[in-house]
């Protein structure tokens, strides 16, 4: 990298932790409280917490009282996540929204670094995970990163050194028009998966004009360029 040229999207400690609470944010208002729709394979959620993760993770109460913040805090200065270090199997201290959300679809699939390189995108692969389960967003990013930065991952869904580096490599050279286009390629192939399930299920049909207002295009492009470190 040239002398005196910007490390676009990398953020420091305490910036990582803010960009992390905001997406969390972003989460928790698309997910909203408690929901049990029959129709909704889902079941019975709350703050994007179905009950099958909430029970696998130690809570055995009504997800009607299932609680949002429990474990996780951001020290404002250094940006360090205290949830008790992502142990696993989780403590009993953390059946709750927050941490289970940082731990099973930010740290656990490898999307943390990319909270680093750029938050909009991060933003966008970690809300389709908790909407759909995190495998298929981390095959849409590296085949997004593949037709956007000609790179050639191998397109197999583990977020792991390879990939972090060609989108960090990517984000850099190319700016914040990269994260741009990274981001309608991931509502591109999101959008085709709702169709695809409708398909597939009639029954979801009412939830399709939903996905579409709440999870495709909720991020805005316009962040590419606030973020353009």
């Amino acid at each position: 990298m040239a002398i005196g040229k910007p490390k676009v999207g990398k953020k420091t400690g305490a910036g990582i932790g803010a960009a992390l609470l905001i997406i969390l944010g972003a989460v928790f208002a698309n997910e909203g409280g408690y929901v049990n729709d029959p129709a909704d394979p889902g079941g019975a959620t709350n703050h994007g917490i179905t009950q099958e993760v909430a029970r696998k993770h130690g809570y055995t109460g009504d997800m009607r009282d299932f609680p949002k913040h429990c474990a996780v805090e951001v020290d404002a200065e250094t940006g360090t996540i205290n949830i008790a270090d992502l142990r696993d199997p989780m403590p009993e201290v953390w059946p709750c929204a927050d941490s289970i959300l940082v731990h099973d679809y930010i740290a656990k699939p490898g999307f943390m670094p990319l909270v680093e390189i750029d938050p909009a995108v991060a933003e966008e692969v970690i809300d389709t995970a908790v909407n759909m389960g995190p495998a298929r967003p981390s095959r849409w990013f590296q085949a997004s990163v593949n037709a956007t930065c000609n790179t050639t991952l191998q397109v197999d869904g583990r977020i792991g050194p390879m990939t972090v580096k060609a989108w960090g490599d990517c984000r850099v050279n190319l700016g914040p028009r990269v994260c741009v286009a990274m981001l309608h390629r991931l509502d591109g192939y999101q959008e085709a998966e709702y169709d695809r399930l409708v398909r597939v299920n009639p029954r979801l049909k009412r939830f399709r004009r939903g996905w579409q207002n709440y999870r495709i295009g909720n991020v805005d492009p316009a962040q590419c360029w606030r973020e353009g470190a």
